[in-house]
């Protein structure tokens, strides 16, 4: 029976269906891991698929490719390996958590509880497994569960009243603003009911609009935080065992700190940005700079992300573009380095004019010219995308997506958003925080990217004179405010007018939000942020007959 154990926790950044690719990164992390002598390296849930595969795993040449890679991974040499994988067995395809010892498959154990709610829904796609039993490991019986089982205490109680001495959780949670703090309290609950340290070992990078923190972390028996891993960044962290008495105790390591929240969401923009476009092969984004704080913050994501030499951007005036959002544009582009074009559209809006002025006669310009200008610069965007193979970025953000304020084929093209779900108040918020910090890996520069008069001037779409958004909106105080209770708080318009809410402004603001579902269906992907992100996880009928105003 050992009485030490060497165990690295692996926060790693798969790629969805990638199985030679991330199969190598995990092979990289054993060899770096038996280099500094590991008993033992864990990786994150379906580490060797990416998460979540989807409908990829109903798909039989998919399932037998994951055996083959995974054997194959068995047989060499190094290091214990935990990982996970669906795995299929008697006809059932289930989230599995495999320990890779000795030149075989050793152990194999089940998710147990499968999540159906937001983002997810492994139900449609995965077998429930049996309570899982301890997996014994030289010595050491390992209570190893996979992410959602952590969140009930029937698997981890099962585990220790069946002998195991030490919890380890194999995860892939996404981010939100209230993820961090909800995992550390059910990892806490957990250690609490069975008196077992606990390993909690996450992926990281972005998939689609999700992204995952990383955040790994182990907590004592007594619940002390004795490892932190950093968020956001792939990276191994050794963590050393000893048997004391009846119990293992893991040697104080390194701690990193907590992030805030603008930082935690400017490096969640980052991570989802620079994942999307590498893992689909795009050469760099092209983003519309229209002198606002939308688009300037997220030039300011995507150099970051991917680097100035991978950002275009374009500057496309009309006859209503200010000449303080001309300068502010160039200032942008000058302070991040970037390509900055400018296509006039005053030609486009002329032939439309000309093409339209049978059909419009004896009608008064109104948001249709306004939104004709949009398109004009989406047809541009889209062009350049098409002739020189960058996607474009757009960027709008959740304010704007809640209420419509957006022109479908205009402000709304582009194949990805780091803005949708995020208020523009965040917006903001997060923007003189870039001002004043440079996020760990970014590629950008030090200082600040964007001129004061960028962030604090009134926000406008510059599609008529003298236009600014509260000419349509409610003040973005007052209106983000609602549309939280509305979204994230799923309150009704009477509980939003008891909490002291201008009923008028409630009542407008509730049916705005109701009649934009058509338009946020075909909005593309952006990461997701808060915990009701538009898109894969608050998923209204268009067509809706329901009339309730509670």
């Amino acid at each position: 029976m050992s009485d030490t154990l060497s165990l690295v926790l692996a926060q790693i950044n798969p790629t969805v269906g990638a199985i030679a690719g991330n199969v190598a990164r995990i092979r990289s992390a054993r060899a770096e891991a038996a280099a500094g002598g590991a008993d033992l390296l864990v990786t994150g849930e379906l580490s060797v698929t990416g998460y979540p595969p989807e409908d990829l795993v109903r798909r039989p040449s998919f399932l037998r490719a994951v055996r083959a890679a995974v054997e194959e991974l068995a047989a060499e040499a190094g290091p214990a390996l935990l990982l996970g994988a669906p795995w299929e067995a008697d006809g059932r395809c289930r989230n599995a958590s495999l320990l890779l010892d000795g030149g075989r498959v050793a152990e194999v154990r089940y998710k147990r509880h499968l999540p159906n709610y937001g983002v997810f829904d492994e139900v449609r796609v995965f077998t429930p497994g049996p309570f899982p039993e301890p997996m014994p490991f030289r010595g050491i019986r390992l209570g190893v569960m996979v992410c959602e089982d952590m969140w009930f205490p029937d698997v981890s109680q099962g585990l220790r009243d069946a002998g195991a001495e030490l919890l380890i959780v194999l995860n892939g949670s996404p981010y939100d603003l209230d993820k961090p703090e909800q995992r550390r309290s059910h990892a806490g609950a957990r250690v609490a009911e069975t008196g077992l340290p606990l390993v909690y070992v996450n992926l990281v990078g972005g998939q689609d609009e999700l992204v995952f923190d990383g955040g790994s972390f182990v907590l004592g028996a007594d619940r002390s935080p004795r490892v932190l891993v950093p968020s956001w960044v792939e990276t191994l962290t050794p963590t050393l065992w000893s048997r004391e008495g009846e119990g293992w105790r893991c040697a104080p390591g390194p701690v990193a700190p907590a992030s805030g929240e603008c930082e935690s969401i400017y490096r969640a923009m980052v991570v989802g940005l620079r994942d999307y476009v590498g893992k689909n092969g795009f050469p760099g984004v092209l983003i519309g700079l229209s002198g606002g704080i939308d688009s300037a913050l997220s030039a300011a994501v995507a150099v970051d992300a991917l680097g100035a030499d991978r950002v275009h951007c374009v500057m496309m005036p009309s006859p209503y573009t200010s000449r303080e959002s001309l300068e502010d544009a160039a200032q942008v582009a000058e302070r991040l380095g970037v390509r900055l074009d400018a296509i006039s559209i005053e030609p486009a809006m002329g032939a439309f004019a000309s093409m339209l002025e049978g059909a419009f006669a004896g009608t008064a310009p109104d948001a249709t010219e306004e939104n004709i200008q949009a398109r004009a610069r989406g047809i541009t965007l889209m062009a350049l995308s098409n002739k020189f193979g960058a996607m474009v970025l757009s960027t709008g953000n959740k304010s704007e997506m809640s209420v419509g304020y957006s022109t479908l084929y205009g402000d709304m093209c582009g194949g990805f958003s780091v803005l949708k779900d995020v208020y523009k108040t965040t917006v903001f918020e997060v923007s003189r925080w870039r001002n004043t910090h440079r996020p760990e890996d970014g590629l950008g520069p030090d200082g600040p990217v964007m001129p004061e008069r960028v962030i604090s001037k009134p926000p406008t779409a510059e599609l008529r004179h003298d236009q600014t958004d509260q000419d349509t909106l409610p003040p973005y105080a007052e209106l983000d405010a609602i549309l939280s209770l509305f979204i994230e708080g799923e309150e009704g318009v009477h509980e939003a007018i008891a909490k002291g809410f201008d009923e008028a402004t409630v009542r407008r603001v509730w049916r705005m939000l109701n009649l934009a579902e058509y338009k946020r269906r075909q909005a593309p992907p952006g990461v997701k942020i808060t915990r009701r992100a538009f898109g894969r996880e608050r998923r209204y009928p268009i067509t809706n007959a329901f009339t309730s105003l509670r």
